[in-house]
């Protein structure tokens, strides 16, 4: 009993570390590429020839946001297979615009957009800081470099009560364009506001700040994520919605990689989720299906052996999943509460939001029945209406079988979310079950 305790323990452990380097889908890529390469996998580039092999590990880079990495399998040409899973890299947040340093009522704030489906309120009062990435201008064209401010820099602070007696009976109400920029810091003088973010991030970069072109920057809590509940049963994290997904797959992918199977196996990463998956490198991209086609073009009929590869293959879309809220049970189907730490969970909706049927439900319930995990079922009411994720997207554009799954989780698109860790190693156990030759 220890032992399995300690196991779970570690793997959430390394979970909530891999969040907290990964403030953002830039640097969430960036640390999915070190995990490869560290495990074998060569780097390929989309604008070059290749040179695949079987049995060989690779990954490829679009966009600095979204990775695909996989194995070749044994089996290719005419025979190819694939098993596949998808998740991404980007979460609700604040963002910067283009130029949002301004002076306001003695204080010098930061004009913000926001980035999908955001819960604002949880953004108020935060320690919270920048990160991103910078053009910067370079001897032989523009130069990319990843930025992390690692000490609290802004906040957004909530009207006192005192000034809104009604607020816990009617609830915050925020507008995202008055009430939601943050204050960097005090007007002093003659200052200079639309210089000072560009000098800010010149000093942590060490660079001029006339070499900086632009800037993508975001907004995100300083504090750690942590273990939670009397045994740590619990994580307390941002971003579990989706980097926990992206954790399990690359973990699971790095695992099997020494196994000689006959289907390529593949986890793709992709930005731009909440958002929609309509970018060049988002789940509505070719991304994913360019890319496998290209492992195809020996075959004596590429393109017919790339259908008949779609129609054995499997695509697994991992996203987070409702679990049950014990204050808002009522919202909830009462059949189909997942609860935290109950095992992965099968997603299912009749108006496909969600692109689980019948037999891709039965195929993943075996996986999980293979690996010991338990698994639950979700189905939102029925007078709600339903999110969706990059399965029906994938499932529509390559004509793929597709099972939406993911770990429960409470909080969702909260700044601070809160999941089970028994569920992140089951979730990963169950990955590595795909996997397996």
């Amino acid at each position: 009993m220890e032992n399995t305790q300690n196991s779970w323990l570690l793997t959430g452990r390394a979970l909530l570390d891999f969040i907290d380097r990964s403030p953002t889908p830039f640097h969430a890529t960036s640390e999915l590429a070190d995990h490869f390469t560290a495990h074998g996998f060569d780097r390929l580039d989309e604008t070059m020839a290749w040179d695949i092999t079987p049995g060989g590990r690779y990954f490829v880079v679009r966009g600095d946001s979204s990775l695909l990495a996989f194995v070749a399998g044994a089996s290719g040409g005419d025979e190819a297979s694939f098993k596949i899973i998808g998740a991404h890299t980007d979460s609700p947040n604040l963002r910067l615009k283009p130029n949002p340093t301004y002076a306001k009522a003695g204080y010098v704030q930061l004009g913000v957009e926001v980035y999908g489906g955001v819960l604002l309120a949880t953004w108020t009062d935060r320690d919270l800081s920048l990160a991103g990435r910078v053009g910067l201008r370079g001897k032989s064209g523009t130069l990319i470099r990843r930025v992390k401010f690692d000490r609290p820099l802004l906040r957004i602070p909530q009207l006192a009560i005192h000034l809104n007696r009604e607020v816990n009976e009617k609830g915050l109400i925020l507008n995202k364009q008055s009430h939601m920029p943050p204050v960097l810091t005090c007007v002093e003088g003659e200052l200079k506001t639309e210089e000072m973010l560009r000098e800010l991030v010149a000093k942590e970069l060490d660079c001029k700040a006339s070499d900086i072109l632009s800037c993508d920057l975001m907004l995100y809590d300083v504090q750690k994520s942590a273990l939670g509940g009397p045994q740590g049963e619990f994580l307390f994290a941002s971003r579990l919605d989706n980097l926990a997904s992206c954790h399990a797959a690359a973990l699971a992918l790095t695992e099997s990689a020494s196994k000689d199977d006959p289907a390529t196996r593949v986890a793709v990463f992709y930005d731009h989720e909440e958002v929609g998956s309509e970018s060049a490198q988002g789940g509505g991209s070719p991304f994913l299906g360019d890319t496998l086609e290209r492992l195809l073009l020996g075959a004596s009929r590429p393109r017919e052996a790339f259908m008949r590869a779609m129609a054995r293959s499997l695509f697994i879309s991992s996203d987070m999943a409702h679990a049950l809220h014990p204050n808002y049970s009522e919202l909830h189907d009462s059949r189909h509460g997942p609860l935290l730490n109950g095992g992965p969970v099968i997603k299912m909706n009749a108006s496909q939001r969600y692109a689980t049927d019948g037999i891709s439900s039965a195929r993943f319930e075996g996986l999980c029945q293979r690996a010991g995990v338990p698994v639950q079922k979700f189905v939102i009411r029925t007078d709600m209406q339903c999110g969706s994720t990059i399965g029906p997207i994938t499932a529509a554009g390559l004509g793929i079988h597709t099972v939406d799954v993911g770990s429960p989780m409470l909080s969702m698109h909260s700044i601070r979310e809160m999941a089970g860790t028994r569920d992140h190693e089951s979730l990963i156990r169950v990955f590595e079950e795909f996997y397996r030759p």
